[in-house]
């Protein structure tokens, strides 16, 4: 069969857009067999400096200041869309509308209704859409979900998930984008809360009922210029300052649909903890629990012995997810980067195949229903059904 090859653009230049050109140029080492292949077309950002610094890494052919006159380039047939969230539901609509297939950054726009605009779009049009929900790629983590439904650890019974960070610790922190809510959304809850519920339906199933509070706790941060980095520290205390407009934390009671009870936790300003993401999942027979920061290792109490049995640390290697793709024995580790390349090939084979493979727009609109549930709840104080 002849070799496909794919125009495709970025669009947003920053931090994941580079993550995104990466990915691309990592493909052919990590999927030799698939049949389609990327070539860099076009980058688009209105941000002249990081437009510029993505070219001089990257070598797109064309740059745009305009994310439209991107989609309007014939040579392109996908793109990566990595903007801020606000321009999530903008950029893909139209993406989708100009049959383009699209691999989008989590959590697909500022609400529920902007995902499943999305979704919406993108059946429509009949093009393929993969979402960057990539802590589903670890090999740790597809052994955790092999083991729970293979019940392994019994009948599942609660769980504990937290998505805890200190990026936002810093009172100097800059009030770039993800502090405001027309441009953020729902701050920590769209950030990290996104990524945590995607685990929790990944692993358990479907949400049933939530209740929650949240928090804001820093409540002003200095100015910066557009396009800054939300990790950015202003050296200037006297310096003119916004208000925080979206939530530092959140803290929530979720059940399943199954009648799993899990205890979640999301912190964007937790001094101290550095990517401090994972879960523990408690079954009637035993526990499996991963930490992102330890991503090569799985804790896992098995064997139905109840009392006193013990938990041994265990190492994916091939056979747990696409570990077999990057490494030949267990106990190397993957990084984040890693993830992102299987999510490359996910969306590229739903590009070949013509069927979704990896999260999809719906899995978006799934998360972002609960994450409004939650909202909703630390508003009222009461229980929210899904």
């Amino acid at each position: 069969m002849e070799e496909r090859v794919l125009g495709v653009g970025v669009i947003g230049a920053g931090w994941m857009g580079h993550v995104h050109a990466r990915a691309y140029a990592r493909l052919p080492h990590h999927y030799p067999e698939l049949r389609i292949r990327t070539r860099l077309v076009a980058v688009a950002d209105s941000v002249p400096a990081q437009a510029e610094d993505f070219a001089a890494r990257y070598a797109p052919d064309r740059v745009y200041a305009d994310w439209a006159a991107l989609l309007a380039d014939p040579e392109v047939e996908a793109v990566s869309i990595t903007v801020p969230n606000t321009l999530h539901r903008d950029v893909a609509v139209a993406a989708a509308r100009a049959g383009r297939h699209l691999w989008i950054e989590k959590p697909v726009g500022l609400t529920a209704d902007d995902a499943r605009a999305v979704a919406e779009a993108v059946a429509g049009a009949g093009v393929q859409a993969t979402v960057g929900f990539n802590y589903r790629n670890l090999p740790a983590v597809a052994r955790a979900r092999r083991l729970i439904a293979d019940g392994a650890i019994g009948t599942p019974t609660h769980a504990r998930v937290h998505f805890l960070t200190d990026y936002a610790a810093h009172p100097a922190g800059a009030l770039s984008w993800r502090f405001l809510r027309a441009q953020g959304g729902s701050g920590v809850l769209g950030d990290l809360g996104s990524h945590g519920v995607d685990l929790v339906r990944f692993l358990l199933g479907d949400l049933e009922r939530v209740v929650a509070d949240t928090a804001v706790f820093v409540l002003r941060r200095p100015l910066t210029a557009p396009g800054g980095s939300h990790y950015a520290v202003v050296d200037t205390p006297d310096g003119p300052t916004g208000a925080v407009e979206n939530e530092d934390y959140v803290c929530a009671l979720l059940r399943t649909r199954g009648g799993v009870r899990v205890t979640f936790e999301a912190g964007r300003t937790e001094v101290g903890s550095q990517n401090a993401y994972g879960f523990a999942v408690q079954g009637s027979e035993g526990l499996v629990a991963w930490d992102f920061r330890r991503a090569g290792e799985l804790t896992v109490s098995a064997g139905g012995d109840y009392l006193n049995q013990p938990a041994q640390t265990v190492f994916p290697g091939p056979g747990d997810g696409e570990y077999a793709r990057f490494q030949p024995g267990p106990g190397i580790v993957m990084g984040y980067d890693d993830t992102k390349v299987i999510e490359a090939a996910a969306f590229l084979r739903g590009v070949e195949e013509g069927v979704p493979h990896g999260p999809t727009p719906e899995d978006a609109v799934r998360g972002a229903e609960a994450l409004e549930a939650m909202a909703r709840s630390a508003a009222t104080g009461a229980w929210i059904d899904l």
